[in-house]
């Protein structure tokens, strides 16, 4: 981490820790949903609960992540985000956690995240220089996939089978400590136009809500590049959410994998997503932005083909490596874009305008995968969504091989694709 700075450590440690909570619940929620319905649909539901907010509330956060000191606000966000998930845990283990409970926790968690997510991301261009960005996304990348994705669902697993109410309460305690490190960090002097805890100067109008919404859906809109990826995501993501909505349905009555099995399934992207963060620097010198994003789309549509087609482990777990591979690029690719492209006193908002559309692609993803399933059985959401992605790349390849934003905010300049 020599080169970075004590702020991006400490930022990178918090996302560690919090990871780590994040992945132990990405195996026991689906497995505490599952224990208590085998109906897609309501099992798709749960994720739809969290991933709702995005839709509803992610404008409006972005505009307080623009006006608050996003330290103070990740701080408080991820204590709240905590005593959610503590009240859930204290729930199962009384045996008292209903899907009306556990839609409830979810949707309150995710409101949460939509402050808190917003916020971290936006913090990152304030303690890394420029030129470090595409090396300190690869770091959180690498942490994310390392703790989120492959070491912790297994262990979250393991724990559901140990206690179901155990992984919660770790979770719980993860977003405790984390807060607590983001309150340790300097703070970051250019991180806000008017420093925090201090009124807004009398020559300085108060705008609505509304108006700075409208910035920020303006300047994203008014930006070729940056709007087609929005897009872009939107649409992966609701084809991705729609089969991995039911995937731990899919991974016992298709697969024949146990609780912990399937904790060892979501593993394999990570994996993949390891090699990604390992190959990302070296592909992105080599390669134009516009290769990787036209051969990131291709290789999504094909990840379902492959998971549509697999009906064993074998067959299942080399195409979420290959996913993995993709996605850690891919990630690598766009947020440095959008990052190096947007000016520090916008980035909360159109942060928030991207964050919807990508994270709403995943709320309305979790909605339609259950159905879908229901209609065509657990490998229909991957057919359904291979179809869609064929389609969106045909109608993205042209504008991701036009031109790519290669510069910083203070010295953008578009140039064409190679």
């Amino acid at each position: 981490m020599a080169g970075l700075g004590r702020n991006f450590q400490t930022l990178l440690s918090a996302t560690v820790i919090s990871n780590l909570g994040d992945g132990i619940a990405t195996a026991a929620a689906p497995l505490l949903v599952a224990s208590r319905t085998d109906d897609p649909v309501l099992v798709g539901l749960a994720v739809f609960a969290q991933q709702l907010p995005w839709l509803l509330f992610s404008l409006v956060s972005g505009v307080y992540v623009d006006r608050l000191d996003r330290q103070r606000l990740i701080v408080v966000v991820n204590v709240v985000r905590g005593l959610v998930i503590a009240a859930l845990a204290v729930a199962v283990w009384q045996d008292a956690a209903t899907l009306l409970v556990i839609y409830a926790a979810g949707f309150l968690a995710g409101t949460c995240e939509t402050l808190g997510d917003n916020a971290s991301a936006a913090m990152v261009p304030a303690v890394v220089p420029s030129a470090d960005l595409p090396r300190a996304n690869a770091r959180l990348q690498a942490a994310f996939y390392l703790v989120n994705r492959f070491a912790a669902p297994p262990l979250g697993a393991a724990l559901f089978v140990v206690a179901m109410a155990l992984p919660f309460g770790v979770n719980a305690a993860t977003f405790v400590v984390a807060a607590v490190l983001i309150a340790t960090m300097r703070k970051v002097g250019a991180d806000r136009p008017v420093s925090p805890g201090q009124p807004v100067p009398s020559d300085v109008p108060r705008r609505s809500v509304r108006a700075d919404i409208a910035d920020g859906v303006r300047w994203l809109w008014h930006e070729p590049v940056i709007r087609m990826l929005a897009v872009a995501l939107c649409l992966m993501n609701v084809t991705l959410t729609a089969g991995f909505s039911i995937l731990v349905l899919y991974s016992r009555d298709r697969l024949g994998l146990s609780e912990v099995g399937y904790g060892v399934l979501i593993t394999m992207s990570a994996v993949g997503g390891l090699l990604g963060t390992a190959l990302a620097l070296r592909l992105q010198g080599r390669f134009d932005g516009s290769v990787l994003l036209r051969v990131g789309l291709v290789v999504e549509t094909l990840t379902h083909v492959g998971l549509a087609l697999s009906t064993t482990v074998w067959l299942a777990a080399p195409v979420l490596v290959a996913f993995g591979v993709h996605a850690s690029v891919w990630n690598g690719v766009t947020v440095t874009i959008r990052q190096r492209a947007v000016p520090d006193e916008l980035r909360g908002r159109v942060q928030s305008v991207a964050m919807m559309f990508s994270i709403g692609g995943h709320a309305l993803g979790a909605l339609i995968g259950g159905p879908i399933a229901s209609w065509l059985g657990l490998a229909g959401p991957f057919w359904v969504s291979a179809v869609v992605m064929a389609g969106l790349t045909a109608i993205a390849w042209r504008p991701f091989g036009r031109r790519l934003v290669t510069a910083s905010p203070a010295t953008t300049r578009i140039r064409p694709a190679r």
